[in-house]
């Protein structure tokens, strides 16, 4: 794979790091989110103005950027590649997040007329409901192989639904280690599904 020969250091240096993960060295997957973890996490937050959000939405980017990392070609650098899956993250979170927010009632075409909405139906056929409820079960034991302080502020965030604010007090930690824990823990979780989703083919 040919290297762009414009690279500066850094880019350069990025692109050794990709080549190792792709790989499988966990390091440089590690490395590679170290370096661009606040960067992004900044980018986003002015994109979506909550800081929650912004941080669910890092953790997917760097998700979805190492599950593509074989698509990324060297004709540019990482860091361009990846703030650009990055954005292209926070354009499809803004959209779902409109729609699901819209009055149905309140949707009007260009010349002012009301135009009808289409609507998936948000219910599960049996088949569907029988696939969740799997991936749910295979979701909690990948979660039990977590360390014990992960695993509960997972269960706590995802499956007890409690806001940031009630874990801190629930677990009498300060917000902000809250926060950094959970952000650790979806990073781990990711590469135990990343593993799994690998061993299963």
């Amino acid at each position: 794979m040919e290297i762009n020969a414009n690279f500066t250091e850094n880019a350069k240096n990025d692109f050794h790091l990709v080549v190792k993960a792709r790989q499988g060295d966990q390091k440089a997957y590690a490395d590679l989110m170290h370096r661009y973890k606040d960067s992004i996490y900044f980018m986003v937050l002015k994109m979506v103005n909550n800081k929650e959000d912004a941080m669910d939405l890092t953790v997917e980017t760097f998700a979805k950027a190492f599950e593509k990392l074989e698509k990324y070609q060297p004709d540019f650098a990482f860091s361009t590649w990846l703030f650009r899956v990055a954005t292209n993250n926070c354009i499809d979170f803004i959209r779902k997040k409109k729609l699901s927010t819209m009055s149905i009632h309140g949707m009007m075409d260009d010349e002012g007329d009301e135009k009808p909405l289409q609507i998936k139906a948000d219910t599960l056929n049996p088949e569907e409901t029988s696939i969740k409820k799997q991936q749910t079960q295979e979701l909690k034991l990948l979660i039990e192989s977590l360390p014990t302080r992960y695993r509960n502020l997972i269960t706590l965030r995802y499956f007890d639904e409690l806001s940031y604010e009630e874990i801190a007090q629930q677990l009498d930690l300060p917000l902000g280690t809250v926060k950094a824990q959970l952000f650790r823990a979806r990073y781990l979780l990711g590469n135990i599904i990343n593993r799994f989703n690998r061993d299963d083919i």
